[in-house]
């Protein structure tokens, strides 16, 4: 069964109204994606009856918020089929998950002369937590590069990796890749990644960026092969500034505190010192974002009704409609792959128009895109540009919003030139 566009755009709201006096047009999903009602009634329900602190409380309000607080950690673990609940930190999203292996993980393992491998794909946030780390480790970060797949296509380049692998052996402590590029959408092979990694005498940890990929592709941590796995509630249907950390568990509790405060503390001795809770608690220090929580629940359980698998066949049939169309416009120059591997994310170029200058004539026409580096300076090097528009769908953009995204790219390329 598929899905029923119609039915489920009525759930989302902001979908209803216009910019500029036209109907919204929103292929900016990439950088966050619309909430459905499901989830705003979540937030709201939280604040409007429920409100209370948890993990400290005797009342009923804070048990109750403990308990649906906890549930949700549960509801995260079968959404990215973890093993156990204790092995998911609820975070802030993937920029603090990174910055919480980068900080704990490293203080723990990585040392001087010890190498990390980043792809040469990676978000600025799967970057520069590693470059932060090595530095006061006084280890090092080298790049996975990348080889060119076809037109404007570049992919991982997998033998470049095994040498580095091999070159580096036993130095290589960890490497961070994402299984969805943000700016060309491309599906990385994360478990040959994380298989040759595990082959080597001395094999590294494996940290995986899936904030493009949650909500969007189903998610397996287990099956992936990594050691460290990590999303974002926003970009995937669910609040901002809420997310998770899968990690295994003998990582965890051998990891130290990574902020200090309440909720994580066992016990205080200003002369004998602090010991810490258990994982996961021992990451979650300070009051949490209870109703983001909420909510993010709130938005896995509203994709699972969907079913992600109709989800990424959805997505998988637009960007094919929309790929066609910008290849068939005079003077776009397409980046990512061209077949139907690719997540619904695809960059691009007008001839002769600037990127911010597209997306703002775009954004006049009612159409919202992104233009920019997209965090990702290191691969727009490698692909000799300084910038692109990304256009970004997602389950509940249509067939005929991409059509009047095509005419508006043609109506603004007349307009610049």
């Amino acid at each position: 069964m598929g899905i029923d566009v119609e039915a489920v755009r009525g759930d989302f709201p902001q979908l209803g109204r216009k910019v500029h006096g036209e109907a919204l047009v929103y292929f900016d999903n990439a950088a966050t994606t619309l909430k459905p009602r499901a989830v705003i009634d979540a937030v709201r329900g939280y604040y409007e009856n429920d409100a209370a602190n948890v993990h400290r409380g005797a009342h009923f309000l804070s048990e109750l918020g403990t308990e649906a607080y906890e549930k949700a950690r549960g509801t995260v673990q079968n959404f990215i089929n973890g093993a156990f609940d204790h092995e998911v930190v609820l975070t802030g999203g993937v920029t603090e998950s990174v910055n919480l292996v980068a900080s704990s993980w490293g203080r723990r393992f990585l040392k001087k002369g010890d190498v990390v491998l980043v792809s040469g794909m990676e978000h600025h946030s799967n970057i520069v937590p590693w470059q932060e780390a090595c530095e006061r480790a006084g280890a090092q970060v080298e790049e996975v590069p990348l080889a060119r797949t076809g037109d404007d296509c570049w992919d991982i380049d997998h033998e470049a990796y095994g040498r580095l692998l091999e070159s580096h052996e036993g130095r290589v402590r960890m490497v961070a890749v994402s299984l969805v590029g943000n700016v060309l959408g491309s599906v990385n092979d994360v478990r040959r990644m994380a298989d040759a990694a595990k082959e080597r005498p001395d094999p590294p940890a494996v940290f995986v960026d899936a904030a493009q990929a949650a909500g969007h592709v189903p998610l397996d941590a287990g099956g992936l092969g990594c050691d460290f796995l990590a999303f974002s509630g926003h970009k995937m249907f669910g609040p901002m500034g809420t997310g998770a950390l899968y990690a295994r568990q003998h990582l965890l509790e051998e990891m130290p505190p990574w902020q200090t405060g309440g909720g994580m503390i066992d016990r205080v001795d200003l002369k004998e010192g602090t010991t810490f809770l258990d994982r996961p608690h021992r990451f979650e220090a300070g009051t949490p974002d209870v109703a983001g929580v909420l909510g993010l629940a709130a938005a896995v359980g509203y994709l699972e009704g969907l079913g992600v698998e109709n989800v990424r066949e959805r997505e998988r049939r637009l960007r094919g409609r929309l790929l066609s169309g910008l290849l068939s416009v005079k003077g776009v120059r397409v980046f990512g792959p061209r077949g139907g591997d690719g997540a619904a994310i695809v960059p691009f170029l007008v001839d002769g128009v600037h990127p911010h200058d597209l997306a703002v004539l775009l954004d006049r026409q009612g159409v919202a895109v992104r233009s920019g580096h997209h965090c990702a300076q290191p691969l727009m090097r490698t692909m000799g540009v300084e910038s692109t528009v990304r256009a970004s769908l997602a389950f509940y953009n249509t067939e005929d919003e991409i059509d009047r995204f095509l005419a508006a790219v043609e109506k603004a390329r007349g307009i610049a030139r």
